[in-house]
Protein backbone atom coordinates (compact mmCIF):
# COMPACT_ATOMS: atom_id res chain seq x y z
CA UNK A 1 0.00 0.00 0.00
CA UNK A 2 1.38 3.47 -0.99
CA UNK A 3 0.05 6.51 0.44
CA UNK A 4 0.98 10.39 -0.09
CA UNK A 5 0.96 12.95 2.26
CA UNK A 6 0.89 16.34 0.20
CA UNK A 7 1.52 18.26 3.62
CA UNK A 8 0.38 18.03 7.07
CA UNK A 9 -3.45 18.80 6.67
CA UNK A 10 -3.31 15.23 4.95
CA UNK A 11 -2.47 13.41 8.12
CA UNK A 12 -5.71 12.42 9.96
CA UNK A 13 -6.55 10.78 6.34
CA UNK A 14 -2.95 9.32 6.14
CA UNK A 15 -3.25 8.02 9.58
CA UNK A 16 -6.56 6.45 9.13
CA UNK A 17 -5.42 4.55 6.00
CA UNK A 18 -2.13 3.78 7.36
CA UNK A 19 -4.40 1.91 10.70
CA UNK A 20 -5.90 0.36 8.51
CA UNK A 21 -2.81 -1.19 6.27
CA UNK A 22 -1.33 -2.36 9.79
CA UNK A 23 -4.68 -4.29 10.28
CA UNK A 24 -3.94 -6.93 13.29
CA UNK A 25 -0.06 -6.44 13.16
CA UNK A 26 1.07 -5.48 16.86
CA UNK A 27 5.06 -4.68 15.38
CA UNK A 28 5.28 -1.83 13.55
CA UNK A 29 8.65 -0.79 12.47
CA UNK A 30 8.70 3.04 10.79
CA UNK A 31 11.78 3.35 8.53
CA UNK A 32 12.54 6.82 7.10
CA UNK A 33 15.81 8.81 7.01
CA UNK A 34 15.68 11.69 9.83
CA UNK A 35 13.31 14.19 9.27
CA UNK A 36 11.19 12.41 7.36
CA UNK A 37 8.19 12.64 9.91
CA UNK A 38 8.17 9.17 11.59
CA UNK A 39 7.03 10.62 14.84
CA UNK A 40 4.63 13.19 13.21
CA UNK A 41 3.07 10.37 11.62
CA UNK A 42 3.36 8.37 14.77
CA UNK A 43 1.49 11.15 16.40
CA UNK A 44 -1.33 11.36 14.02
CA UNK A 45 -1.84 7.51 13.96
CA UNK A 46 -1.99 7.95 18.01
CA UNK A 47 -4.60 10.49 18.07
CA UNK A 48 -6.41 7.94 14.88
CA UNK A 49 -6.84 5.49 17.54
CA UNK A 50 -7.92 7.53 20.21
CA UNK A 51 -4.57 7.73 22.63
CA UNK A 52 -5.63 10.12 25.85
CA UNK A 53 -1.57 10.98 25.39
CA UNK A 54 -0.15 13.60 23.17
CA UNK A 55 2.82 11.10 21.37
CA UNK A 56 6.25 12.70 21.47
CA UNK A 57 9.69 11.64 20.49
CA UNK A 58 11.17 9.08 23.09
CA UNK A 59 14.41 9.59 21.73
CA UNK A 60 15.53 9.66 25.53
CA UNK A 61 13.48 7.31 27.24
CA UNK A 62 13.94 4.99 24.12
CA UNK A 63 10.22 4.03 25.29
CA UNK A 64 6.86 6.35 25.90
CA UNK A 65 3.89 4.24 26.58
CA UNK A 66 0.11 6.07 25.61
CA UNK A 67 -3.27 5.12 27.03
CA UNK A 68 -6.62 5.03 25.12
CA UNK A 69 -9.43 7.72 26.61
CA UNK A 70 -11.07 5.01 28.23
CA UNK A 71 -7.22 2.72 29.58
CA UNK A 72 -8.74 0.06 27.40
CA UNK A 73 -5.43 -0.01 25.07
CA UNK A 74 -1.81 0.51 25.45
CA UNK A 75 0.66 1.91 22.65
CA UNK A 76 4.24 1.50 23.21
CA UNK A 77 6.82 4.00 21.28
CA UNK A 78 9.93 3.31 20.80
CA UNK A 79 13.10 5.26 19.41
CA UNK A 80 16.20 3.26 19.08
CA UNK A 81 18.23 5.95 17.57
CA UNK A 82 20.96 5.49 20.59
CA UNK A 83 20.75 1.91 20.79
CA UNK A 84 23.88 0.36 19.69
CA UNK A 85 22.61 -3.10 18.72
CA UNK A 86 20.47 -6.24 19.89
CA UNK A 87 21.92 -6.34 23.13
CA UNK A 88 20.90 -2.56 23.91
CA UNK A 89 17.32 -3.66 23.52
CA UNK A 90 17.13 -6.95 25.35
CA UNK A 91 18.50 -5.03 28.17
CA UNK A 92 15.53 -2.54 27.87
CA UNK A 93 12.65 -5.77 27.94
CA UNK A 94 11.85 -5.27 24.81
CA UNK A 95 10.98 -8.89 24.18
CA UNK A 96 8.46 -7.81 27.05
CA UNK A 97 7.11 -5.11 24.93
CA UNK A 98 7.16 -7.43 22.12
CA UNK A 99 5.15 -9.72 22.99
CA UNK A 100 2.55 -7.84 25.36
CA UNK A 101 0.15 -7.79 23.13
CA UNK A 102 0.04 -4.02 22.62
CA UNK A 103 0.79 -2.09 19.76
CA UNK A 104 4.45 -1.32 19.12
CA UNK A 105 5.52 1.41 17.09
CA UNK A 106 9.05 1.72 16.28
CA UNK A 107 11.40 4.23 14.96
CA UNK A 108 15.07 3.20 14.50
CA UNK A 109 14.08 -0.16 14.11
CA UNK A 110 16.93 -1.16 12.25
CA UNK A 111 19.36 -0.25 15.19
CA UNK A 112 18.28 -2.99 16.88
CA UNK A 113 17.61 -5.25 13.61
CA UNK A 114 18.00 -9.18 14.86
CA UNK A 115 16.16 -8.51 18.01
CA UNK A 116 12.62 -7.76 15.56
CA UNK A 117 10.74 -10.75 15.20
CA UNK A 118 9.52 -11.77 11.75
CA UNK A 119 6.14 -10.49 11.92
CA UNK A 120 7.05 -6.79 11.89
CA UNK A 121 5.51 -4.85 9.77
CA UNK A 122 7.58 -2.27 8.14
CA UNK A 123 6.46 1.47 7.41
CA UNK A 124 8.85 3.81 5.03
CA UNK A 125 8.36 7.09 4.79
CA UNK A 126 10.31 8.99 1.49
CA UNK A 127 10.42 12.47 1.96
CA UNK A 128 9.67 13.98 -1.59
CA UNK A 129 11.70 17.24 -2.96
CA UNK A 130 8.04 18.92 -3.02
CA UNK A 131 8.39 18.09 1.32
CA UNK A 132 5.37 15.95 0.21
CA UNK A 133 5.84 12.36 2.03
CA UNK A 134 5.13 8.98 0.45
CA UNK A 135 4.13 6.13 2.85
CA UNK A 136 4.68 2.45 2.03
CA UNK A 137 3.34 -0.28 3.84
Amino acid sequence: MRIIIPDENALPEAAARLAEAIGPHRLVAFDGPMGAGKTTLISALCRHLGMADEASSPTFSIVNEYRAADGSEKIYHFDFYRLEGPADAMEIGVDDYFTSGSLCLMEWAENIGPALPEETLTVTITPQRDGSRVVSV
